[in-house]
């Protein structure tokens, strides 16, 4: 990108770089099963995908939960999560082609994800792609995970980019919305919920299949304003199980 200054791409982590919703539902119902729960595991993802563990659980229980058995249940949903996710790991098609076109085109490039530190090296590890990523920043980094602005916002800031110059890459509502409240925009990957469940992203995709930075600055030409965060939509989408 020479004689221009950087933009930056900002990556989710589950449902961006790999395709597990299922897999995370999976582990959710099991659970809930377990605890004698009986919502919907993938119903309650459409929704809340993109929160912390202990966030999603804390909105699932009528009652109030103590915040460290809140953590141990979502501990226990971790480890059913990696246990049938194991032999499963593998990007979402045509990814590490388009980190490596992102690097050589200029482009700074971040991961801003719900997960810990010992997840993220669980997946960007396993596929050997943390090379590719100039900030990793996980929920031990912000305050508030999303919907909240915190995560992109931090990782904008670590990349030293400002956040009109940052393009999200989401699977979740509530991590569109935070890329809106961040004051960035947003290209939707459709892993996890229907493409016109998404507010108002620049592009929803399937994967990263023949898709080029170029095409990404085309999109930041066609799309020059960032989207407002929807009120209306995180009401309806985020508070109600």
């Amino acid at each position: 990108m020479p004689n221009a200054a950087p933009y930056a791409l900002i990556f989710d982590m589950d449902g961006v770089l790999i395709d597990n919703t299922d897999y995370q539902a999976r582990a959710f119902q099991l659970l809930f099963r377990d605890l004698g729960l009986t919502t919907n595991a993938r119903r309650l993802l459409e929704r809340l995908n993109g929160m912390p563990a202990t966030k999603i659980l804390e909105i699932v229980f009528s009652t109030d939960v103590p915040k460290k058995k809140l953590t141990t249940y979502a501990d226990q949903r971790e480890f059913l999560y990696r246990t049938i996710y194991w032999d499963k790991r593998k990007e979402v098609a045509g990814l590490t082609e388009f980190l490596r076109a992102a690097r050589a085109a200029g482009f700074k490039i971040g991961l801003g994800t719900g997960s810990g530190n010992d997840t993220i090296g669980y997946i960007i590890d396993h596929l050997d792609i943390r090379q590719y990523f100039d900030v990793v920043i996980t929920k031990d980094d912000v305050d508030k995970g999303k919907p909240h602005a915190d995560t992109y916002t931090v990782t904008a800031r670590e990349l030293g980019i400002p956040p009109e110059r940052c393009v999200v890459f989401e699977d979740a509502l509530v991590g569109e919305q935070a890329a809106y409240k961040a004051g960035m925009r947003c290209i939707g990957l459709s892993t996890s919920v229907k493409p016109d469940k998404f507010q108002a992203p620049m592009l929803v995709m399937k994967d990263f299949t023949a898709f080029t930075p170029q095409k990404v600055l085309d999109l930041l030409e066609q799309y020059p304003e960032t989207p407002k965060p929807s009120k209306e939509m995180a009401k309806r989408q985020y508070m109600h199980v």
